[in-house]
């Protein structure tokens, strides 16, 4: 059986690459998940504030279990073994740490999510995850809904 990490941001584009994920294994491939998000590391000026890093910790911990909720929910309903893990970082490399940690065979994400200015094309966490991670990557497009005539 494989093992699959799905990178789960919150936005509609994650929810993509899990609904791709579970068409796979609707099809017949055998798989798990691993439901991956990765927080952005808190801000100096959040590190002053907070005085205690214990409740940065928490504060990201709550936003990216938040975040895997609906990816949560449509996995459970299709009954599909999956593990959930939220790490604070860079993405890119967070996400490669946990596939390795978790012993993954494959990678899906969406082209693009809650990312910067810099990534707007097709992604810059997908762009570096396809060109730096050495287990296969999928990159999940968006798919458009038809303007009514």
């Amino acid at each position: 059986m494989l093992k699959i990490l799905i990178a789960v941001d919150g936005s509609e584009l994650s929810l993509d690459a899990v609904h791709y994920a579970l068409n796979l294994v609707q099809q017949g491939l055998q798989a798990s998940f691993v439901l991956a998000n990765v927080q952005e590391s808190a801000t100096l000026y959040e590190m002053v504030v907070a005085h205690d890093p214990l409740v940065l910790q928490q504060v990201s911990l709550d936003a990216g279990t938040h975040q895997l909720a609906a990816a949560q929910a449509l996995v459970s309903a299709a009954d599909i073994e999956f593990d959930s893990v939220v790490e604070s970082g860079d993405p890119v490399n967070m996400l490669l740490d946990i596939a390795e940690r978790e012993a993954c065979d494959a990678i899906i994400l969406g082209a693009k999510g809650h990312g910067n200015l810099l990534g707007s094309i097709m992604g810059s966490v997908s762009q570096q995850m396809v060109q730096d991670c050495p287990i296969p990557v999928t990159v999940v497009k968006h798919a458009q809904q038809e303007e009514p005539a």
